[in-house]
């Protein structure tokens, strides 16, 4: 069937087309404000961090669910992306603690989270499997994929519910503290000499960069997750200097991909989410056909 087919067959149309639509218009929309502030700090490494340090957050839900004799060993969904939501806001926090010391930068101190959360992961998993054979629980411990690799074309009813009030939160948070917010990623050195508590402000992003990353890799997986985090803000930036259009053009970049991420993927049966990735990454380098201005490169300084 091509995506002419599946618009034509109610039946089909809103599980297969206008649920996960939904679903990807709220990451898309939270996942690209955040984007810009992503690249003007140069934080893209974070979202890689914050997406990885997951395999922590599975194996201890693993280790839950054999210890409090869950279904199968296996704790309910919405409990364990609260423990993975959890898990990868502490390593988030911990991330921006260690590179306030300013004793390691941030690269570094994300770099060896990563690390040190997949490590205790992959242990925590094996203890898991262990103590469900001891415990003759029916079932091992959930798979790394069926929690990190979702897809956004097999999306339900609560996945609607809850990318669009995670996305709400997100976005109303944003509004909440834009205004140091958007001092400290502009000039970090003078936002800090007028007074703005910058640690306070750099916690916050990576709070809410948890929050879109984790439910973004749960309904979409790990690297539409990461991607959206990068790609629009890096193309909106290659267009324009004043802050405002770059967050209108970095919204309107990454609906404009999901759009045609989502025609490709009926049209040719592929993954929406790699397409996505694809479609933005092609409308990044279509940037360079633009004369004059775009430019001077992504991540360029900008104004208020």
């Amino acid at each position: 069937m091509n995506m002419a087919d599946y618009l034509a067959d109610t039946a089909l149309a809103w599980p297969l087309v206008w649920r996960p639509l939904l679903v990807a218009a709220a990451l898309v929309l939270m996942s690209s404000v955040l984007s810009v502030l992503v690249v003007l700090k140069r934080l893209s490494f974070a979202g890689q961090g914050i997406s990885h340090s997951a395999f922590g957050g599975v194996g201890v839900a693993a280790v839950l669910g054999v210890l409090l004799g869950g279904v199968g060993g296996v704790l309910a969904p919405g409990i364990e992306f609260l423990i993975v939501l959890g898990f990868c806001t502490s390593c988030a926090l911990l991330m921006a603690h260690i590179s306030d010391r300013r004793r390691v930068q941030m690269d570094t101190g994300i770099g060896l989270l990563l690390v040190a959360a997949m490590a205790l992961g992959g242990v925590l998993v094996d203890v898991a499997r262990h103590a469900a054979e001891l415990r003759g629980v029916a079932a091992p411990a959930r798979s790394w994929e069926s929690v990190l690799f979702g897809s956004i074309q097999v999306v339900g009813p609560i996945d609607v519910v809850t990318s669009w009030s995670v996305c709400a939160g997100v976005l109303a948070t944003l509004w909440l503290v834009r205004r140091p917010l958007l001092f400290w990623a502009v000039d970090e050195p003078a936002a800090e000499a007028f007074g703005v508590p910058v640690r306070r402000v750099r916690a916050v992003l990576m709070v809410l960069l948890s929050l879109a990353v984790v439910t973004s890799m749960k309904l979409a997986g790990v690297v539409p997750a990461t991607a959206l985090l990068v790609l629009p803000g890096a193309i909106a930036l290659r267009l324009a200097d004043r802050l405002w259009l770059v967050l209108a053009l970095a919204v309107g970049a990454a609906l404009l991909g999901l759009v045609l991420a989502m025609a490709l993927a009926l049209q040719f049966n592929v993954q929406a989410g790699p397409s996505l990735v694809l479609v933005l990454t092609g409308v990044f380098f279509m940037t360079y056909l633009v004369p004059g201005k775009a430019r001077a490169g992504a991540g360029a300084k900008v104004t208020a």
